[in-house]
């Protein structure tokens, strides 16, 4: 009988090491590939319960093929065993630790390193986009950086392949992330496109550069409120001396509206490259804060009811005056004839 996994036995060709880490739904364990020249990997093995759940395998099994597919040195390899008695990934084996665990131990970044880091993560965008895989759940706990301040992206669970022509039901497509780097049109409910990792690489670059988040609320849902209906505050807000053009390619990818972002993540990569070409084009300047957007909200629902009670106190009088009209002067006669 199937039982969950321990340090010291043998998967398949794998010799478990060694647990790394624990989630909600996996554990993470370092192994030996006694198939493949003793080589370390990581092996990710879903606890027990998750096994019967369709959606759930469908994911992990999406996560693997992805995986298998994808080949860049920014993203972690997926691995393909000989053969498997159960459900788990095969991983290249990263020594490093999540960017979440660097923000927390030193923010903002020095731009010169939050650069580095994000240029790296959009060379991976580049590279996958053109694969046809939309990430979907970018965010500093999906991202690993090593010693050498090497970036490697994983975790492509609810990753969208557009190359897969197998149709299954909508419970299985459905974008599920997290709110704090969620795109404005995954928040109201759409699968989200290329854009959309845009977006949150965006968030990343501006947490990296300011220590805050574009967007934060008391609660989840007050966050997603104000995403797809505020603007977020200007980077100079948070650090005043910031680089003018770097603040602006910040707010160009995570503009509200995706026609208005990046159009692909290569034309957002060309202008991490060099932030001091990048044309000024006063989107900083527009940007109203919340306080200010809800004061000319409230200007703009006075006026409105001002004419609007205007308009029913001359429907009233024009109805008064039609349902009791005027009566003639007193002593006043009519004529119906001629002289």
């Amino acid at each position: 009988m199937a039982r969950e996994v321990s340090v010291g036995e043998r998967l398949d060709q794998f010799d478990v090491t060694e647990l790394i880490a624990r989630s909600g739904m996996a554990s993470i364990f370092k192994a030996i590939d006694l198939k493949n020249g003793n080589t370390t990997v990581a092996l990710k093995v879903p606890y027990m319960q998750f096994e019967s759940d369709v959606v759930f395998y469908e994911r992990f099994r999406r996560e693997e093929q992805i995986g298998q597919r994808l080949d860049h040195p920014n993203i972690i390899k997926v691995l393909k065993p000989a053969r498997k008695s159960r459900m788990y990934l095969a991983m290249e084996y990263f020594e490093g630790t999540s960017l979440r665990a660097l923000m927390r131990d030193k923010q903002p970044f020095e731009p010169a390193r939050a650069l580095n880091f994000a240029r790296q993560i959009c060379d991976a965008l580049v590279y996958m986009h053109a694969q046809g895989v939309v990430h979907r759940d970018l965010k500093p706990e999906n991202i690993l950086v090593g010693s050498n301040e090497q970036i490697k992206i994983m975790d492509f669970g609810i990753a969208l392949d557009e190359s897969a022509r197998r149709l299954t039901w909508a419970g299985l497509s459905t974008t599920v992330g997290t709110p704090d780097y969620m795109a404005p049109e995954q928040v109201g409910g759409r699968r989200g496109d290329a854009r959309t990792d845009v977006y949150a690489l965006g968030t990343i670059l501006y947490e990296m550069l300011t220590g805050n988040l574009p967007y934060s609320g008391a609660n989840v849902y007050a966050t997603m409120k104000a995403k797809a209906s505020e603007d977020p505050p200007r980077l100079t807000e948070f650090v005043p001396d910031i680089d003018l053009g770097l603040e602006e390619i910040v707010l160009h990818a995570i503009e509200r509206v995706p026609r208005n972002r990046y159009d692909s993540a290569a034309e957002l990569l060309e202008d991490l490259k060099d932030p001091s070409r990048v044309t000024h084009t006063g989107r900083a300047a527009r940007l109203q804060p919340p306080n200010l957007r809800a004061r000319r909200l409230w200007r703009s629902l006075v006026t409105g009811a001002f004419f609007l009670s205007l308009l029913a106190i001359f429907i009233l009088v024009m109805w008064l005056a039609n349902r009791f009209p005027a009566a003639p002067p007193s002593g006043s006669t009519q004529s119906h004839g001629t002289k």
